[in-house]
């Protein structure tokens, strides 16, 4: 997202440990706590289909449902909603494509659009192996809510706490707290007026009502060993010295960052500094991974907080600039699609609509792509929770307009959502089948997880899982001017169209105050649904475009030095933490370590 918060800081500062006191008698409390708690997906594994006659049956981890098929088409549905499947047989009958369909996750906070609240659809191939047999893999995006809490003495010898959740930044309010107790009885205070009580049950057991999920919460304590996500890396980990990244069958060419002129002991340094970053700081710099890219060849790759190269992110509203990728490669496949296309008459099936505006006649793609649309009241918070209208384009047409479309930039996610409508309606094809298409098989991507509506129509509003290796990608096709490996997926003039900027975002284009402007942007452009900047690097500034999303999440080009970086982290609501990457990690290190 382009929003920020109030509080600005330097990303990377590393704040004194929690725990710096001394005390002759440590408290029972002090040290490592976590909670974990799963529920779902409620089906994933080997998912076999089988056909006895004109009888259907499908089954998924011990369960079993019977469906009809008519054609070639297949859908069927466990009860329970514990998820669905919808796919096609190949002409010869050796394969069935489709996709699996996760509902919705349970553990979120309803206030919080990110998580796994949305259903799923992520592919799947079964492959025959009988004469009316087929079987695959389906994969499963968990349900899961991660707490940990960690106790010790401040510098005056005074118990502080402070909670994280590397799921979406659960923290209860504070990142620090006051901590006092008497007998099994336990509160964590902290400014303005923020208070939790807990329990202890056992000198290892304490339980806690936490407010994001609505329940309570057991935390049990462990050994800084038995939790090592709970550090940038675990404890005890040998001194890190730069790597190669792996090389592996999705597309990326890899090679050491001497070899395309890139410093690898200022990468070592920058690698050291995010492992040594306390976890407990009052503004933690919580980021995921770290991905640089430079002439075509993957020269690092870093994780942090547990996380892998074959673990899914959340990537929040970088899955915006999709949308732009998506239209440029359905108009480069034949589509009669364009970003002067008019919204309301592509999607005219779904009026009559309510508080009727001359300008929603004329809102183009191209106003939705620029954050330019005129909507008012579309918040995507509301727009996810509200439950009279569950086609959510449909709530975001009948929105009144409070200025002429391209007049007022306003970041909208409801209205980038509205693009995924244009691009279902221009191409008539499903969401996830379009990015699948389109950009997903072409760009050899790993496994993912597309979000839906509660239609099961695509949202295109970000939210997607994705590896950070496969959403680099989108980066290094634009860099090489529309290709992937010599495929072509855009057009190169698409390339250039959809990064140049057309729409200042500034004071006077929002219609804020020059006071109240740095509370919610940063002074840009955007192109279509790619964010631009300057970065500055030494004397010199340099063009750069990316997609980036609430938490840290980055894709970043910076064309003139060949240079595509990658960013996934958990400082959701906390952009005047992630806001500063870019110019903090990547001007300020990354691009002074190119030497040629």
């Amino acid at each position: 997202m382009n929003r920020l918060s109030v509080a600005m800081c330097v990303a990377l500062a590393v704040v004194p440990a929690l725990g710096s006191g001394q005390s002759s008698t440590p408290d029972p409390l002090v040290g490592l706590w976590m909670s974990d708690t799963t529920l779902g997906p409620p089906l994933y594994g080997e998912l076999t289909i089988a056909r006895t006659g004109s009888v259907w049956r499908a089954t998924l981890a011990g369960a079993q449902t019977g469906f009809s098929v008519s054609t070639d088409s297949i859908r069927f549905a466990f009860s329970a909603n514990r998820g669905a499947f919808r796919g096609v047989r190949s002409p010869d009958g050796s394969v069935i494509h489709g996709f699996w369909i996760q509902p919705e996750g349970k553990l979120v906070d309803p206030r919080d659009p990110g998580g796994t609240a949305q259903r799923f659809a992520t592919p799947v191939r079964l492959t025959r192996i009988g004469s009316r047999m087929w079987r695959g893999a389906v994969p499963g995006l968990p349900d899961r809510f991660t707490l940990y809490l960690r106790v010790a003495t401040d510098s005056t010898d005074q118990l502080a706490g402070a909670f994280r959740n590397p799921d979406q930044n659960s923290t209860g309010g504070a990142t620090q707290y006051r901590v006092t107790h008497e007998g099994d009885s336990i509160v964590f205070a902290a400014r303005p007026n923020i208070r939790h009580a807990a329990k202890l049950i056992t000198p290892d057991r304490l339980h806690i009502f936490w407010p994001d999920l609505v329940r309570v919460l057991e935390l049990r304590r462990r050994a800084p060993s038995e939790v090592p996500a709970f550090f940038p890396r675990p404890p005890g980990e040998p001194l890190y010295t730069y790597r190669q990244p792996a090389a592996t069958r999705d597309g990326w060419k890899t090679a050491r960052a001497k070899s395309v002129g890139v410093d690898e002991a200022a990468l070592t340094a920058l690698v050291r500094r995010l492992i040594a970053s306390d976890p407990v700081a009052r503004r933690p710099s919580l980021m995921h991974s770290l991905l640089i890219a430079r002439r075509g060849r993957l020269i690092l790759e870093e994780y942090f907080f547990g996380f892998d190269q074959n673990t899914t992110h959340d990537i929040r509203s970088a899955g915006k600039t999709f949308a732009s990728v998506m239209l440029g490669a359905a108009m480069r496949q034949g589509a009669k699609l364009s970003p002067q296309t008019r919204v309301y008459d592509l999607m005219s099936s779904l009026g009559p609509f309510a508080n009727p505006h001359p300008g929603k006649a004329r809102m183009t793609l191209a106003h939705l792509m620029t954050h330019t649309s005129g909507f008012i009241n579309d918040d995507e918070i509301v727009m996810q929770t509200q439950k009279a209208q569950s086609n959510w384009w449909k709530y975001t047409l009948d929105l009144p307009l409070g200025s002429e479309p391209g007049t007022r930039y306003s970041y909208s996610s409801a209205g980038m959502n509205l693009m995924g409508g244009a691009l279902t309606f221009g191409t008539r094809t499903w969401l996830p089948e379009l990015f699948d298409r389109t950009i997903a098989r072409p760009l050899q991507f790993g496994t993912y997880f597309w979000n839906l509506m509660p239609t099961d129509e695509g949202y295109l509003a970000g939210g997607a899982y994705l590896r950070p290796r496969d959403l680099m990608k989108i980066g290094q096709v634009y860099l090489d001017g529309g290709l992937w490996n010599g495929r072509r997926i855009v057009d190169s003039v698409w390339v250039t169209e959809s990064t140049s900027p057309h729409v200042d975002v500034s004071p006077a284009t929002t219609g804020l105050s020059k006071e109240e402007f740095p509370n919610y942007y940063f002074e840009s452009r955007d192109g279509f649904a790619w964010h631009l900047y300057n970065v500055q690097v030494g004397k010199r500034s340099y063009r750069e475009y990316e997609a980036n999303g609430n938490g840290g999440q980055f894709v970043i080009v910076l064309p003139e030095l060949e240079l595509v970086v990658t960013f996934t982290g958990a400082n959701y609501g906390q952009g005047g933490i992630w806001g500063h990457w870019r110019d903090n990690i990547v001007g300020a290190v990354i691009a002074p370590a190119i030497r040629d």
